[in-house]
């Protein structure tokens, strides 16, 4: 099954066609699809969703897909890659920051229905999709924050139609009290707590994360990872049970130097001296 590739940040594409000009595939970047006029089936999946005018899907390089035209069917492709949404962060609301429209693309509840849209949310849809597309036959609209914004209400619409359609997509809520219980659960493996690791396991813009963190916790999470794993060497240290050799392994140190130079460094004193106290 072929796989497309994208080079360029994003590009607005609108043709008719009676075949559809490419086989079952996927790609390396994300498609938001708008029918604006004819029908037929949109495989997705495995998943036959019947389409026809007005109504819009969003594909991830996770799907793979192809459309089999009933009848002669004019589509509009918002094509864009990762590198898009990221180098416009100073543009975003903190929503789209925290749950990524990646993210929220990748979404199975979007693979399984034809999203119905009630009016106003149609008609807003319909005219949003006509601004994009004429304002591309202007400018490039790469770096257009208009474009942008005009893409970033697609969302809202599919979030407000899913809402009104009581469809039950994959939580997207932050429980900051789970991001806590993940960071201690995992302080003794480092790899777990890295940015990139926590960042993806909850959803979460790897680039925003640490903003994100420091402004919930009202620490930075580099200070908050260390000021916990100390605590809990120094709790090791009082109970005086452990070999220090035995403790740096546990918490995922390479050996007992690399222990004693990293209390060193947080606390200015040497393990064997801070067991003194």
């Amino acid at each position: 099954m072929p796989k497309l590739n994208q080079f360029k940040t994003l590009i607005i594409d609108e043709f008719e066609e009676e075949k559809f000009h490419l086989p079952p595939h996927s790609h390396t970047y994300y498609e938001i699809i708008y029918i604006k006029k004819g029908s037929g089936i949109h495989h997705i999946n495995n998943n036959l969703l019947s389409y026809k005018a007005g109504d819009l899907f969003v594909i991830s390089p996770d799907d793979e897909h192809y459309f089999d035209i009933k009848k002669s069917t004019r589509f509009i492709f918002i094509k864009f890659t990762d590198n898009y949404f990221n180098s416009k962060q100073n543009l975003t609301c903190d929503e789209f920051l925290v749950h990524t429209p990646e993210n929220f693309m990748r979404d199975k509840i979007l693979k399984e229905t034809v999203l119905k849209f009630g009016e106003p949310c149609k008609t807003i849809l319909r005219n949003t999709i006509e601004n994009i597309t004429k304002y591309d036959q202007y400018i490039d609209v790469t770096n257009s924050p208009i474009v942008f914004y005009q893409i970033l209400s697609i969302f809202g619409l599919i979030k407000e139609t899913i809402r009104c359609m009581n469809l039950q997509m994959t939580s997207t809520h932050i429980d900051n009290e789970q991001i806590a219980n993940y960071i201690h659960q995992n302080i003794y493996q480092p790899k777990l707590v890295q940015i990139k690791t926590i960042a993806e396991h909850f959803n979460i813009a790897q680039t925003y994360f640490s903003a994100y963190f420091k402004r919930t916790f009202a620490i930075s999470y580099r200070d908050y990872i260390h000021n916990l794993r100390t605590t809990l060497i120094e709790k090791r240290f009082q109970n005086n049970q452990l070999p220090i050799k035995q403790i740096a392994y546990e918490f995922g140190f390479t050996d007992e130097s690399h222990l004693t130079n990293y209390f060193k460094k947080k606390r200015n004193m040497k393990p064997t001296d801070f067991k003194k106290l």
